[in-house]
Order: C-alpha cells, then structure tokens, then sequence
C-alpha cells in the first residue's frame, strides 16, 4: 500500500453488445471501515464477512493494528478483530498513512481523540489536499489538541484528552463522517454526547453502534436529527455482514441503462434509505429498475437490484436529496448526458471537498466529451439530447476513485472512445471493476 504512482490509463470505447448477466459488488465501504473501527473498540472477537478488501479499508484493518487491535484475515471478505474495548487503544510505533480515504482519516480522528495517546496521521497527495477543520475544530473540545498544516490539512500531529469531555454540537453542513467522528470521539467520554445534524445522513454508525450494544437514541428534529449517544459504554464483539455497496452498484447499474439490450442483476445490494438517493433519481428519470428479494442483514437493508435498459428522461433533484446520494453525482451526471432533456442537480457544494473537486471535474468529464453542462453556483446542469454522448475526449480523474469509474461507464455508452487518464485508484473501493464488466460483456481491454 505504497503512494500510487504509475498510472494506468485506459480507452473505453462503445459496448459492442448488451450488459448482461447477474453480479455481486464489493462491500460497503463506510460499514466495513465502521466494522474494523467497531471491532477493534469492542471486548472480544468480531467476525466479519464480505468486507471490502480495496486499498481505503485495508488502511484501516492497518491503522487498527497499529492501535493493538489483531486483525486477522481468514479468506476472501472474511476477517476476524480482536478489540481492546472502549480507551484500550495502544500508541502507534509510527505514522498512520490513510492513503486516498478520508472516511478512515477523519473517523480515526474521532477515536483518537478521546485515547491518551499521542499519533501522527498523513496519507497520499489527494487526501493532503483535503479539509480536515471541519472534523478537529469540533473534537477540540474533548481535550483532544490537534497540529496540522496551514489550512487543517494532513500530516495532523493528535494529542488525545486524557480524560475526555462528551461534546454537544450542531454540524454546519450535513455531514456523517463529522457525525461519526464525533459519536466514536463520544465512546470514550463520560456522560452523553449530542449531536444536531440539520440533515439526516448516512447512519450506519448509529446502526452499528446499536449491534455493538452501545445506547443510541435519535430525535426528530424537523429535516434532521438529533442523535444521543450514552458514553463509556461496554462494546461487545458482534459478529456483521456487509451488504454490497450501493455506491459501488451504481456504475454498473447506470450502465445497464444506458446500453441498448441490457438487463443486469445486482445481488445483494445495501439499501439503506439513507443512502438511496440514487435509486429515486434513475427511476424518476425512467429508469427500469425493480428489487427484488428484500431482507435484513445484520441491521442493514438489503436487496437484489434489477436494471434493464431504459430511455431516460431529464429531472430537476432537490438539494436535500444530496446526503443520501453524495457520491453518486458523477455516474448520475453521465446517465444524465444521456437522458433527454434537462437535469439540474441542486445543492452540491460538498463536492467541492472529496478525493478531488467533484463538481468542477465532473463537469470537464462531460465537456470533454461532447456534452453541454454548466455550473451555476452550487447546482450542476446537464442538457441530455437522449442520444448518445459524442465522446472522443479525454477524461482526468484526479486521482478520483467515482470519476474514473464513471468516466468508464461514459466510455461504454459514447459514440467515440473516451480516453481515462488513470484507472489504478478504482481499486480504492471496487477492486475487480474492470474485469467484472468484462464478464458482463463490456468488451473493456486494460
């Protein structure tokens, strides 16, 4: 796990037939991060199955070692934590690199924070790049002392308190790795930690909490939520399995779409409606999609996911639909340059802040390839012709995990080859993607 540097472009030209065929994508990548964080903070042995195995959660299994943690991989998806319960954490012999994941980085930052210890975490030129403030000024006020770069960027030195202070705070922006930061920060802090969110996201730390045995209460607080968590709990070792990632399922989901024929199955998909955004888009757009199979695992929604090529239609998506799909605006931007009519995406300005400026780069991505699309403010605008994309340009994805694989997609549905300047970080969090379209019949040569 060493700092990407040799690139491995890519050209997608046009599928010469229909997607099809049933598959199974890598796991959740915020709940396996959650399930190596939760083990390793629980008394006993957690197991846990069909955990994503890219380069952002194998950070994790490492940073977790480093704090003591044993963290065992017993197979494919099938690994084994050890924990050391709740302030059991161990001083790291050396830097924790976190490479491209700020999910791991500022969720550790929670933990940290509330441990008596003192760590040093950086991780690679994106993730340097990246605000880490909006986590450390509010975990300030555990006790916890934080020196970074100019700005709050990595390498961040963390003094954590030695005897925590629970923290009630409202998040500015909605936001659930702030959220989880500051939960974890709360485990190791006497009393109750309260935190104000004004709009519901992702809570799988809430769901995971609850498996673990710890004491969370949420509150209805108009559009958002007020979320209690009672600290010094004692966590238990509970065994998870991890849904395949929706976030992941959603570039070869668009793809089926988009191209003429297809009719793809996706099993075992999560479908956490905190984190189903997506599904709402495509299927206003016109999208056929239908699920099948519905069931509960390990506290988590779950189904199986049918996409059948669909002509698609232009929408308008509100703003507040933007914490349950964040990180599927770029593939929901490429099936919108295929869809007919306008789509405005309202309200993105959190992209702006991940692995690279998503807004602005998706944005390129399109015009590149033929497509009109503006940015006005925060809303992103494409004008679909319900034709397919022109294509034929190239595609840098700045060290960007979601714009290569969507690019990707692009690629498969445009009249002209697209050219991806480097496809090596996908194995960030959909390790296999390419091979896995080609045994749909993409026909993708790497």
């Amino acid at each position: 796990m060493t700092e990407h540097s040799s690139p491995r472009p890519l050209t997608v030209g046009r599928a010469a037939g229909p997607l099809l065929g049933s598959l199974r994508v890598p796991g959740d990548k915020s709940i396996s991060h959650r399930a190596l964080m939760f083990g390793a903070l629980a008394v006993g042995e957690t197991r846990i199955s069909g955990l994503l195995e890219g380069e952002d959660v194998l950070r994790t299994a490492a940073a977790m070692r480093a704090l003591g943690a044993e963290v065992t991989q017993d197979g494919p998806g099938a690994w084994r934590v050890a924990g050391r319960g709740i302030g059991g954490l161990t001083e790291p012999a050396d830097v924790l690199d976190m490479g491209n994941s700020g999910t791991a980085a500022r969720l550790l930052c929670g933990i940290l924070a509330s441990h008596p210890i003192f760590a040093v975490m950086t991780g690679d030129g994106s993730l340097r790049r990246r605000p880490m403030r909006r986590v450390t000024d509010p975990l300030v006020a555990t006790g916890a002392r934080f020196a970074s770069r100019e700005g709050g960027h990595l390498p961040l030195a963390i003094e954590g308190a030695r005897e925590a202070l629970p923290i009630e705070y409202r998040i500015p922006v909605a936001s659930a790795q702030v959220k989880s930061a500051l939960l974890l920060a709360g485990l190791n802090a006497p009393g109750i930690t309260r935190i104000d969110e004004p709009e519901a996201t992702r809570d799988h730390s809430e769901n995971m909490l609850r498996h673990f045995g710890a004491t969370v209460e949420v509150e209805i607080a108009g559009g958002g939520r007020i979320i209690s968590l009672v600290g010094q709990p004692e966590l238990r070792a509970a065994d998870i399995l991890v849904p395949g990632d929706i976030s992941s399922a959603a570039f070869p989901l668009v793809a089926a779409l988009l191209i003429p024929g297809s009719d793809v199955k996706i099993i075992g998909a999560g479908l956490n409606p905190l984190r189903a955004g997506l599904l709402a888009c495509l299927e206003e757009m016109g999208g056929a999609i239908t699920i099948e199979n519905r069931r509960l695992e390990g506290g988590e929604p779950v189904g199986d996911l049918v996409a059948r090529h669909s002509s698609l239609r232009g929408i308008d998506v509100p703003a507040e639909r933007a914490p349950s799909m964040i990180d599927e605006y770029p593939i929901l931007a490429v099936a919108a340059a295929c869809a007919k009519g306008i789509t405005r995406m309202r309200g993105l300005k959190e992209l702006r802040v991940k692995e690279s400026d998503r807004l602005s780069a998706t944005a390129a991505l399109l015009a590149s390839n033929g497509v009109r699309v503006e940015i006005m403010g925060d809303d992103l605008i494409v004008h679909g012709t319900g034709a397919p994309p022109a294509g034929g340009g190239a595609v840098e994805t700045h060290m960007d995990h979601r714009l290569a694989m969507s690019a990707v997609v692009l690629g498969l549905a445009a009249a002209r080859p697209v050219r991806v300047d480097d496809v090596a970080f996908i194995d960030t969090s959909f390790p296999g993607f390419i091979v896995l379209l080609n045994g749909l019949g993409a026909g993708l040569t790497p």
